[in-house]
């Protein structure tokens, strides 16, 4: 399994941080998206292209949706053979909340695919980042 994290400690509650996540529009302004299709909700299928990957688009379904605390996005091939999965995770802390956004790439095909994704670590903390200079606005 391949993976890329950023974490962020966010001086705003849960459901602040929650309202932003799960708002398709205001995720396409400085938070290294340049496009998102879709409603942000349980089941729903969203269509994303990303600054790190600007030529192409992302077919994405929310299948994990548990308000203010976790958010589960999945995508990729057929039959299992490559599996994205990102989880955006929210802990409550004293004055705030502990975000989390893991990606995870998983399926036979997976080591060979990783190959050709580039690093995504800055992409990761600059969506972190606006994340927490959004909350805390």
């Amino acid at each position: 399994m391949r993976f890329f994290e950023a974490r962020q400690t966010i001086s705003a509650p849960p459901a602040r941080v929650w309202s932003i996540l799960t708002d398709a529009a205001r995720l396409t302004q400085g938070f290294g998206i340049l496009q998102l299709q879709g409603r942000i909700a349980p089941g729903e299928v969203l269509r994303l292209r990303a600054e790190a990957a600007p030529s192409r688009d992302f077919v994405l379904r929310v299948s994990a949706f548990d308000p203010p605390k976790r958010m589960v996005w999945s995508g990729g091939m057929p039959l299992g053979l490559f599996t994205g999965t990102r989880v955006f995770t929210l802990d409550p802390i004293p004055g705030g909340c502990q975000f989390t956004m893991r990606e995870e790439y998983t399926g036979l095909m997976a080591p060979l695919i990783f190959k050709s994704i580039p690093d995504l670590t800055a992409a990761f903390r600059q969506f972190a980042a606006a994340l927490k200079k959004e909350a805390e606005a």
